[in-house]
């Protein structure tokens, strides 16, 4: 048990204060903490809602009949075949080229995904808002 020097010369009243000053410093800290755990949990609550809204706003882009795949076969059949099959050779390089890293490496680019369908989510929720459309 901690005792209190000031108690022990008989300033009860220095003591007090000491005390009081400490219990409002602690106060003032475990504040500061809540409203930390508030800000951060707000924070991860929207990128919780965007991250499914950027998913589900870029697949509608790319399916839509005015959307990115139909404007790629707009051009002509063999252009928007070149460029989808360009796609697919990128996207298989790609999963077997996650074998030859370490799985650290790998989930180093996790964050960037997830934070790019975050903006994504933002950019089409802003456009949904404004035109009421994507």
């Amino acid at each position: 048990m901690t005792r209190n020097v000031l108690f022990e010369l008989g300033r009860t009243d220095q003591a007090c204060v000491v005390q009081y000053l400490f219990a409002m410093q602690l106060e003032a800290a475990r504040l500061m903490q809540e409203a930390s755990s508030a800000i951060q949990s707000l924070t991860g609550l929207v990128i919780l809602a965007l991250v499914p809204l950027g998913v589900a706003g870029s697949i509608y882009k790319a399916i839509s009949p005015n959307g990115w795949v139909a404007q790629m076969f707009g051009q002509s059949i063999s252009a928007g075949a070149a460029v989808l099959g360009a796609l697919a050779v990128v996207l298989v390089l790609a999963w077997f080229g996650r074998a030859y890293r370490s799985p650290r490496r790998r989930n180093a680019n996790a964050g960037l995904f997830v934070y790019f369908f975050a903006a994504a989510g933002l950019i089409y929720a802003l456009q949904l808002l404004s035109k009421g459309s994507l």
